[in-house]
């Protein structure tokens, strides 16, 4: 099969403003970015207002193998496959991270014959959404850092009194607010920053400092979140950098750089306009991890594609103890919208490295026997399906399972996946359907598309875990024991003087974003399948005052990934024509 590039770029794709007026987009409410994607005004929901909505779909999948499940293809090929079935239809995906672009992943606009075109594009910058947060955020770095030094330099009165502004009083030890980039590089987890030469302050204070990549900046959760431009500048104003000598938060409104910031992102807030391979309608904005964010698209997008389709298909990152809870729990519940429908996403290979029976590791060989049938690896891996739909359908909301066909699949073992399935007792609507949207694009998802729409006749009683009002060592014990399935969580004692800290402050109110590895549903990778009986260590909690939700990091957990032993990279290049190639 040629590969994803060849076949995207072997494909003649409609001009942009011709898709954004079969979908219902003037002209008026797009900001062209060349002939292939546009930026889309959030203004068009004044207009589209009393649009009646369409159903919302969530993609999810079983818990991640270094195979892919190919969660992004479903996205993709369900939307083409709903079109095929003459579906008012549009999608809406993550911005693709540079991180995982040239470290392992890859890209992130799907693959084959289902994917967002054009997939450079896409993979490589786009519209420049993730710098534009990259900038705001490393702003706010220098600004506090910089305000630091100046009152230091001065004296808290001189300060005030050359200033005429209010000394800040921050306390070095306990800045909160790092540096991020959009790579992933393990050098700058921890760093000090602000060193000098001997006898000299000229590069300011030095303290210890570190980086997380971009996606896990607050400002782009705060970005997926946000209704509209006033509602951003209002969220990045109430973004704690830092505390004072006293305990109190400071700002970015404190610091005067939250305009700045602001200004820096108002481009952003407009989702990007593309189309699939088949001129689907498809919406990119905000993103993408799940494990160490919110790993969603943005509340703006989804709002558009309602207003305009029938069906608005989106999906969260990783499996669904990961971005579909946090989709239900603090997306849904900001946006006042919850979803019609989930599709669960499931490969043979997959549920087979879920069984625990395989040790695969990303960038090894993998095994000749994971690709032949074997019916007992097979219902190994089938107790984390089995997870993964009781999960979704916990949330009151009819489940789809998508098997996603592989080549090497045999028609035996997919028809005895299927039998499983129907007939296990799940307690709710529960379908399933095999989907070859990656071969054979939306021709390859008629089935999962009609099954998807036979499951939103089915009325939603879509409910969160928890309740906002709810105190927040509640909401932790909830995701982990009702959303994981474990016994609890365990504080580390920095974790309890946090959660003390943040009660008194007044945050009981917010959501809880579990930061974990997306590699099992405990916070062990090793852990496969579908544990029990375990506790959730939460060793630090982070306060997102803007994006409305404590960050709870969980086990071992980086908020910067590195590079493996054989990145991605290596196979990227531009040929004599000025191609890239080696782009997946």
């Amino acid at each position: 099969m040629k590969s994803d590039i060849q076949i995207c770029r072997e494909t003649t794709l409609t001009p942009i403003d011709h898709i954004a007026q079969h979908a219902g987009i003037l002209p008026d409410d797009l900001t062209p970015q060349g002939t292939l994607k546009a930026k889309v005004k959030p203004s068009i929901l004044k207009r589209l207002n009393n649009n009646k909505e369409g159903k919302l779909v969530l993609v999810t999948a079983i818990t991640p193998t270094p195979l892919g499940e190919g969660k992004t293809v479903t996205t993709i090929g369900l939307a083409q496959g709903l079109a095929k079935i003459n579906q008012r239809v549009m999608a809406c995906i993550r911005q693709p991270s540079m991180g995982p672009v040239f470290g392992v992943k890859g890209g992130a606009a799907g693959g084959g014959y289902s994917q967002v075109a054009p997939m450079e594009k896409l993979n490589l910058h786009l519209t420049g959404d993730i710098h534009a947060v990259t900038a705001a955020h490393n702003l706010a770095a220098a600004a506090l850092d910089a305000r630091l030094y100046h009152e230091e330099r001065h004296g808290y009165e001189a300060f005030a009194e050359k200033t005429g502004l209010t000394p800040l009083r921050i306390d070095i030890q306990r800045i909160c607010w790092k540096r991020v980039m959009d790579h992933n590089d393990r050098a700058l987890r921890m760093i000090t920053v602000g060193n000098n030469e001997p006898g000299k302050t000229i590069n300011g204070l030095a303290r210890d400092d570190g980086f997380d990549i971009s996606a896990a900046s607050e400002l782009m959760a705060i970005l997926a979140l946000s209704k509209d431009l006033a509602d951003m500048r209002q969220r990045i104003g109430r973004l704690v950098l830092a505390y004072n000598i006293n305990g109190q938060p400071v700002t970015a409104e404190d610091l005067q750089v939250a305009g700045a910031m602001a200004v820096t992102m108002c481009e952003a807030i407009e989702p990007t306009l593309m189309q699939t391979l088949e001129g689907v309608p498809t919406l990119i904005h905000a993103g993408p991890f799940a494990n160490i964010a919110h790993g969603n698209s943005s509340i703006i997008a989804d709002r558009i594609a309602l207003k305009l389709s029938d069906y608005t298909i989106t999906e969260g990152g990783f499996g669904s103890d990961m971005g579909f809870e946090k989709a239900c729990n603090i997306k849904a519940q900001q946006a006042e919208r919850g979803p019609d429908c989930a599709v669960v996403v499931a490969t043979l290979r997959g549920l087979k490295a879920n069984s625990g029976c395989y040790d695969l590791r990303p960038g090894q060989a993998l095994p000749d026997a994971i690709f032949s049938p074997d019916e007992k690896t097979l219902q190994g891996g089938f107790e984390n399906l089995k997870w993964h739909i009781r999960n979704a359908a916990k949330y009151g909301i009819p489940v789809v399972v998508a098997i996603n066909r592989f080549p090497q699949d045999t028609d035996a073992e997919l028809n005895l996946l299927k039998t499983w399935i129907r007939e296990e007792d799940f307690g709710s609507y529960v379908d399933v359907a095999i989907s070859e949207a990656f071969g054979k694009g939306g021709e390859g998802a008629t089935e999962l598309a009609q099954a998807v729409v036979n499951a939103c006749q089915t009325p939603a009683q879509f409910k969160p875990l928890y309740s906002l009002d709810q105190p927040l060592e509640e909401k932790l014990m909830t995701v982990a024991e009702v959303g994981y399935g474990g016994r609890g969580v365990e504080l580390s004692p920095l974790a309890k003087q946090q959660l003390a800290e943040l009660k008194r402050q007044g945050h009981d109110n917010l959501a809880v974003c579990m930061a974990k590895t997306p590699l099992s549903i405990t916070h062990d990778p090793s852990q496969k399948g579908a544990p029990s009986d375990f506790i959730v260590p939460v060793r630090e909690l982070r306060l997102c005052a803007g994006a409305g939700f404590v960050y709870a990091l969980c086990g071992n957990v980086m908020t910067m990934p590195g590079l493996p032993e054989k990145p991605a990279y290596m196979a990227l290049d531009i040929d004599d024509a000025g191609n890239i190639v080696g782009l997946s």
